[in-house]
């Protein structure tokens, strides 16, 4: 499942992506997506709940990462602000997945996807993001 649950995790990436980049109807996008996609290799009810609801709560997301960022949102890379939200949004959507597996996937997609050192900024924003949006669960694993 975690297989599937990566891949649903990186198709979201290049959706939003090209939803950043073209301002497509996501609809459309998603469709794409799942058309080109049919090898059944990934969770499609989760690429579709990452994809909607990134968009869907855009300003709550950007707010939960403006104070942890080094600049402004819009200014962020097109594929790390992607990787961002993404990972705010799955924090903030999904607490039945950990927030270190959270920043580990993303960790990963930014290795693949994003500029050289792109992982090392993906990761020290969303574990900021992390303590901030999920302070019992942080903390705890501080301590062990």
């Amino acid at each position: 499942m975690s297989r599937k649950r990566s891949r649903s995790r990186r198709l979201a990436l290049q959706a939003l992506y090209q939803w950043q980049v073209t301002g497509d109807d996501l609809g459309e996008i998603v469709n794409h997506f799942l058309t080109e996609n049919r090898d059944g290799k990934f969770e499609v009810d989760y690429f579709r709940d990452l994809v909607h609801g990134v968009p869907a709560r855009l300003d709550e997301l950007d707010g939960a990462l403006k104070d942890h960022l080094d600049r402004p949102v819009e200014e962020v890379d097109l594929v790390e602000r992607a990787l961002l939200r993404l990972g705010t949004y799955e924090l903030l959507a999904h607490p039945e997945v950990p927030y270190r597996v959270v920043i580990n996937e993303a960790v990963e997609l930014a290795k693949t996807f994003g500029a050289e050192q792109s992982h090392r900024y993906i990761n020290g924003v969303l574990d900021k993001v992390a303590r901030q949006l999920r302070p019992a669960e942080t903390a705890s694993r501080r301590r062990v």
